[in-house]
C-alpha cells in the first residue's frame, strides 16, 4: 500500500466518521426540537458544549432554544404561573448561541420584566438581557427603547429610564420619540436641569409643530415647578420668622420679600392657601408636578386628573 493510498484511506475514514457524527447531531437536534422536555433541552447548560455538538449549526440550535423559550412562556402565561424559573436560562442559551437573534432580546426582555402571573417578574434579568443585546448591537435603537420602558414601568427608576432613552436617541435612525421619552423621564425623576436641556433641544431642532408645542408645555411645567418650590420656601421662611403663616402675598410684598404677586408661566397669579402655593388653572399647565389643587394627580403623560 503506497503512502498516498494510505492517506486517502485515512482521510476517507475520517470523512465518514464526521458524516456519521453530523447525522447523529442533527437527529438529536430534531429530537430536542419536536419531542424533548425542557429538562432535556437544558440538560447541557453550557453554550460552548452545545456549539461543539451542533457542528456549526449554532443558528439552528439557537432557534430551537428560542422556540422552547416562547413555548415555555406561553404555557406558563396561560397557567397564570407565579414562577418562570427556566425562562432566563432558555433566553441566555439562545443569545449565547446566536447573539444576532434580535427577537430574543426584544421580546425576551418583556417576558422577563412583566410581573407574575403575566411574566417572570424579573426586571433585573430583563435589564441584563437587553444590556447584553446593546453590547452586541450598539446601534439597535429599539433595544434602548425597550430598556428604557422596563426601567420606567417595571423598575420605576426614572433616572435609568432617561439614560436609556437618551442613549438610544443618539443612535443612527433613532425615532425622535426617544428624545421625548428621555426628557419626560428626567422631568418625572426630578432632574430639572437635564429635563430642561432635553426639552429645549427638542424644541429647537424639531420641525413638527405638535412636538414643539409639547416641548414648550413641558418647559413651562418645569419652570412652574421650580417657582412653586421657591415660593413655598419663601413662605416657610416668613412663617418661621414672623410666627404666622401669611394668608396672601401682601405681607410678603410689604416686607420687601416679593416685588409683586408672583405669576406662573402663562401669566396667571399663583394662589397662596394655608401656606400652600397652587396654580390658578392646572389645565393651562399640563405636566406640572407641583402646585396642584387637592384632588389633582400629577401625570407625566398628560394633563392632571
Amino acid at each position: 500500500m503506497t503512502p498516498r493510498f494510505r492517506v486517502t484511506v485515512v482521510a476517507g475514514a475520517l470523512l465518514a466518521a464526521c458524516l456519521v457524527v453530523s447525522m447523529f447531531a442533527l437527529a438529536r437536534i430534531n429530537q430536542i426540537r419536536y419531542g424533548a422536555t425542557l429538562e432535556e433541552v437544558l440538560y447541557i447548560p453550557s453554550s460552548k458544549v452545545v456549539k461543539r455538538l451542533s457542528l456549526g449549526y449554532t443558528g439552528l440550535a439557537a432557534d430551537i432554544y428560542w422556540t422552547r423559550a416562547v413555548q415555555y412562556f406561553g404555557r406558563k402565561h396561560l397557567q397564570k404561573a407565579e414562577h418562570y424559573d427556566l425562562l432566563y436560562p432558555l433566553l441566555d442559551m439562545t443569545v449565547s448561541l446566536d447573539p444576532d437573534l434580535m427577537p430574543a432580546y426584544e421580546f425576551g426582555g418583556f417576558f422577563l420584566a412583566q410581573p407574575p402571573p403575566e411574566g417572570a417578574g424579573q426586571p433585573e434579568k430583563a435589564v441584563e438581557l437587553l444590556e447584553r443585546g446593546i453590547r452586541e448591537h450598539p446601534d439597535a435603537w429599539r433595544l434602548y427603547f425597550n430598556l428604557g420602558f422596563i426601567h420606567f414601568m417595571d423598575r420605576e427608576d426614572y433616572a435609568a429610564a432617561a439614560d436609556a432613552f437618551e442613549r438610544g436617541s443618539q443612535r443612527p435612525g433613532a425615532h425622535q420619540w426617544l428624545k421625548i421619552m428621555a426628557a419626560m423621564m428626567a422631568q418625572q425623576g426630578g432632574h430639572a436641569q437635564k429635563a430642561k436641556a432635553l426639552w429645549a433641544g427638542i424644541y429647537e431642532t424639531t420641525q413638527d409643530q405638535l412636538i414643539r408645542d409639547n416641548a414648550a408645555n413641558h418647559l413651562r411645567a418645569i419652570q412652574s415647578d421650580e417657582a412653586v418650590t421657591q415660593l413655598e420656601q419663601i413662605v416657610a421662611d416668613y412663617q418661621a420668622r414672623s410666627g404666622a403663616a401669611p394668608s396672601s402675598w401682601q405681607p410678603l410684598i410689604a416686607a420687601g420679600i416679593l416685588r409683586g404677586i408672583p405669576v406662573d408661566p402663562t401669566g396667571r397669579p399663583y394662589r397662596l392657601i394655608s401656606g400652600r402655593v397652587e396654580v390658578d388653572d392646572p389645565k393651562a399647565l399640563p405636566y406640572i408636578q407641583k402646585g396642584l389643587p387637592p384632588g389633582w394627580v400629577p401625570s407625566v403623560f398628560g394633563k392632571p386628573q
